[in-house]
């Protein structure tokens, strides 16, 4: 297969490249140049933007595309039409965010979906993220025609993670002492380790696949407490675990997903139990937890001592919130 990727050299990108060279596939990159332009320097990159920059596509034809980086459906329908006979399957990279009560469990691929209610809108924010996306994968199809594939990915983890959504865990794990943690060791996240995501989307672009697939692991929500168990067994550190409740968390402001990764309060508890049963039927699999913390843990070691960290506590604000939580307990 002769395979196209819009996007290619930072995060998913660089896995599904991986994936698709190590399967024997040829990979031909589209991007603007600017990210980790030197990464892969035996394979072709055409300098482009997808933003009105399409041109250097004309005259190439490719078994199908992979689209890493759609987030406006302007934008995604202008790839989708000038690539519509030129390739012959189109997969989309999407979000779990496009269904509309997060509040929902189990929701498979036929939950209902969020709206805008101005279509005509492009900032991408907190809000608009998952709509935009629905609008991005309704591009998608009209302009291909039956041909395409839309992975709603969940939170996506391992190594060259820019968001820190996973890492913090493992790395605030290891740093040992006094962990606070969310709500209890059984409490059930989702997520999926980028190079499990990109295996199965080269798979199942490789065998054509159409519609949405949610693709989120396990197969069943990981106890918070065996993640934790899993990142001090890795690293050997002496963390003890400090669990705070729900309650405690929202009266102190505490900023699920972000500032305290993988909690999602109730309103959100969607967010960690999806249904992934179609996905799983289609092929997709799931390394042990302990790769994704290993290999996490070793990529983090690669990183300047002063990387400033966008997600996760702070040390000063946990230590805050630690005291706060045990003056509680000695008042009851």
């Amino acid at each position: 297969m002769h395979l196209l990727i819009i996007g290619g050299t930072r995060f998913l990108g660089r896995a599904l490249v991986d994936a698709a060279l190590a399967a024997g596939h040829t990979v031909t990159l589209f991007n603007r140049g600017r990210t980790n332009p030197d990464l892969y320097p035996h394979v072709e990159t055409l300098v482009g933007d997808r933003d009105g920059g399409l041109d250097v596509l004309n005259g190439r034809s490719f078994d199908a595309v992979v689209d890493t980086c759609g987030y406006v459906p302007r934008i995604v329908r202008a790839a989708a039409r000038r690539l519509a006979d030129q390739v012959g399957h189109y997969t989309f990279i999407s979000t779990l965010s496009v269904y509309s009560d997060p509040s929902r469990l189990d929701m498979d691929e036929t939950a209902p979906l969020g709206t805008l209610e101005d279509e005509s809108v492009e900032a991408v924010t907190g809000e608009t993220y998952g709509p935009l996306k629905v609008l991005c994968e309704q591009a998608v199809d009209e302009e291909m025609h039956g041909r395409a594939l839309h992975v709603r990915s969940g939170l996506i983890v391992g190594p060259h993670d820019p968001t820190d959504r996973f890492s913090y865990w493992p790395h605030r794990v290891a740093r040992g002492g006094e962990v606070l943690a969310p709500v209890g060791p059984d409490y059930g996240v989702q997520f999926t380790d980028v190079r499990d995501l990109a295996e199965w989307t080269i798979r199942a672009t490789a065998a054509r696949l159409t519609g949405p697939y949610n693709v989120v692991g396990p197969v069943q929500p990981l106890p918070m407490g065996d993640l934790l168990a899993t990142s001090r067994a890795a690293s050997g550190s002496d963390a003890a675990f400090t669990w705070v409740s729900e309650p405690f968390l929202a009266a102190h402001e505490v900023g699920p997903y972000v500032e305290l990764p993988l909690w999602a309060p109730t309103a959100y508890a969607g967010y960690n139990a999806f249904n992934n049963d179609k996905a799983v039927a289609a092929g997709l699999t799931f390394r042990p937890i302990a790769d994704t913390v290993r290999a996490t843990l070793d990529w983090l070691a690669t990183r300047p001592a002063d990387h400033e960290w966008r997600a996760g506590l702070t040390p000063e604000r946990e230590a805050a919130l630690l005291q706060a939580w045990h003056a509680a307990e000695d008042s009851r």
